[in-house]
This record gives C-alpha cells, sequence and structure tokens, in this order.
C-alpha cells in the first residue's frame, strides 16, 4: 500500500501536485512518472483515489484538488515541464486505459467543455 502512495495525474494530475506555487516532489519527476504509468497496480489505485472509488494517499488528495485546474483550464498553473509531464500522463491513461478515461472525464468534465482539447493531445 506504500506504494500505492506514488500515481496519477495521472494523473492526471500526478505531475500537477508539482505545481509552480508548490514545492516539485522528487515523486513526480519524468522517470517516476514512466515507473508509475508503468505500474498496473500503482496506476489503478491513483485512478480509483479520482474517481472517489477508494480513500486517496496525500499525494492522491493532492492530484485530486488539482485536476480540476488541469482539465477546466489547460493546466493554467503549469510550467512547460508540468505542462509536458501532464500531458504525457493524460495521453498515456487515454490511449491505454480507455475505460479509465471515460470514467475521470465524466468526473471531471460531465458537461464535455473540455474533453476536445484534452483529446488533442496538447493544452
Amino acid at each position: 500500500m506504500a506504494k500505492s502512495t506514488i500515481v496519477m495525474v495521472l494523473l492526471l494530475g500526478v505531475v500537477c501536485s508539482s505545481f509552480a506555487q508548490q514545492p516539485i516532489s522528487p515523486k513526480f519527476t519524468p522517470a517516476n512518472i514512466d515507473a508509475i504509468l508503468s505500474n498496473d497496480r500503482v496506476l489503478t489505485n491513483y485512478i480509483k483515489c479520482l474517481l472517489g472509488e477508494q480513500q486517496c494517499t496525500r499525494d492522491g488528495r493532492s492530484i485530486k484538488d488539482l485536476l480540476p485546474d488541469i482539465i477546466q483550464n489547460n493546466c493554467s498553473k503549469c510550467d512547460n515541464t508540468q505542462r509536458m509531464n501532464s500531458m504525457k500522463v493524460i495521453n498515456y491513461v487515454r490511449t491505454h486505459r480507455p475505460q479509465d478515461w471515460q470514467k475521470l472525464i465524466r468526473k471531471y468534465d460531465p458537461q464535455g467543455l473540455h474533453i476536445q482539447q484534452l483529446n488533442s493531445g496538447k493544452f
């Protein structure tokens, strides 16, 4: 369970918890993002946290709090590296976990106002 404290921007927002206003966590470096995305169990735990299907770790809560800005405001608080990493996570989940992607979109963009931008693969 301790290892599950590591995932997603995952989603989505994994990367997003390192916004400029906050110190960048070493857990969310590009190398660690790759490790998270390649670990199905850890990624699943973050996704379930974001969907409200299980309790969140501290990192998961941070991501969950920041995810609306990423989706609704095109990662407006992100610097270029964070924006790139956020898109990497989004593209990964959209491509490799489409059912989870649809659940996340239904939860965080229920009116479908931002889906086209997110599906374009860029902010």
